[in-house]
């Protein structure tokens, strides 16, 4: 039973930090970006928001409420990355980031749902030989928001060295990694199989 668990749980935590998938990664990154330490309520907020979303759209999809076309969403997937980004580079020294905060969070889960479904397909691989789909979702669901609260604070971090001892401004901070992120992601949904 425990060696069931830590499987799924380590199932969750690999899916997120998979080299070949880094799509996640980046996601988390311009999510965090624009934050530093004391704001770790509101990025804990956010990422579980993300979480959430995620492990609903498994939940539909591993008792078949929804089936959606894959190449659709690996297409969308992407493109929530870039809407974050740019989202980053427009308010980047803005300081009334919470007045879109119900924005923020409301797209934050529904790119959770989109990013969920684009694993959908494995998921239900998995949890086809299992008895208990729930169960194995939420430890599943709880190793996602491991190895997120670990990239989180790796971006944290990040932003904290480069803002205190290499004196960048947020605002650069958060335009440099947000504009690298961009540059990823443009050739994702260049070569998105949509186009094919």
């Amino acid at each position: 039973m425990l060696q069931e668990f830590w499987f799924n749980v380590q199932y969750g935590i690999n899916h997120v930090l998979d080299i070949n998938a880094y799509d996640h990664v980046l996601f988390l990154i311009v999510l965090a970006v624009p934050y530093i330490f004391k704001d770790w309520k509101r990025v804990f907020i956010l990422v579980s928001l993300f979480t959430l979303g995620h492990t609903l759209s498994l939940v539909l999809a591993a008792y078949h409420v929804v089936s959606v076309n894959g190449k659709l969403v690996e297409f969308l997937i992407p493109v929530t990355i870039l809407v974050m980004a740019i989202f980053n580079v427009f308010t980047a020294g803005k300081t009334a980031k919470s007045d879109k905060l119900g924005v923020l969070f409301f797209s934050t889960l529904f790119f959770g749902l989109v990013h969920g479904l684009g694993f959908a397909r494995e998921f239900n691989i998995m949890v086809g030989k299992t008895d208990n789909k729930l169960l194995t979702l939420l430890e599943f669901a709880l190793g996602i928001e491991i190895a997120q609260i670990i990239i989180v604070f790796v971006v944290l971090f990040l932003g904290f060295l480069m803002q205190t001892i290499f004196r960048f401004s947020k605002r650069d901070w958060v335009m440099v990694v947000s504009a690298v992120v961009i540059g990823l992601v443009i050739p994702m949904i260049m070569n998105s199989d949509l186009f094919a």
